[in-house]
């Protein structure tokens, strides 16, 4: 199996969610269940039927978190320097709208755009990495080609 690259806040961050599944939502859906069969017929009942496929739903990310956590490889950005790697926080503009942007390369399972947190299998992600200061990338994207320059690196 392929380790996993997360940051040590993506590793914590799914602990932290597993840890509120086991303890916290699992418990809640087997007193749902319990409540739901007192309540008789269960062919009929459609909160039995909800509560079965929220515990179904439960189960299945709890077994996603631990096989992502057994698979993690914790990087620690604040040790590197030089070009862009994994966990570089990157400032760009972009060379049509001169609109800068920030951006921390990071793990697939952390990734969340709006965060500025960029998953490193992303177009953008592989068009950074290896690059320097002042180096321009061209990216395909959805909304088509766009052109960035570096103007930072920091790691941290």
């Amino acid at each position: 199996m392929e380790k996993i690259p997360m940051t040590r806040t993506g590793f914590s961050a799914l602990e932290k969610e597993l840890k509120h599944l086991k303890s916290v939502e699992r418990p809640a859906i087997i007193q749902a269940i319990a409540e739901a069969r007192e309540l008789g017929d269960l062919s009929e009942n459609a909160e039995y039927h909800s509560a079965r496929e929220k515990q179904s739903f439960i189960e299945g990310r709890i077994k996603e978190l631990e096989g992502v956590l057994s698979l993690a490889d914790v990087i620690d950005p604040s040790q590197m320097t030089g070009n862009v790697k994994f966990g570089a926080k990157v400032t760009v503009v972009d060379e049509d709208t001169d609109e800068e942007k920030v951006w921390q390369i990071v793990g697939e399972y952390e990734a969340n755009i709006e965060k500025g947190l960029l998953n490193i299998k992303s177009p953008i992600a592989r068009a950074l990495i290896g690059k320097d200061e002042g180096d321009s990338v061209e990216v395909r994207t959805p909304g088509g080609e766009r052109a960035y320059e570096i103007l930072k690196i920091e790691y941290g």
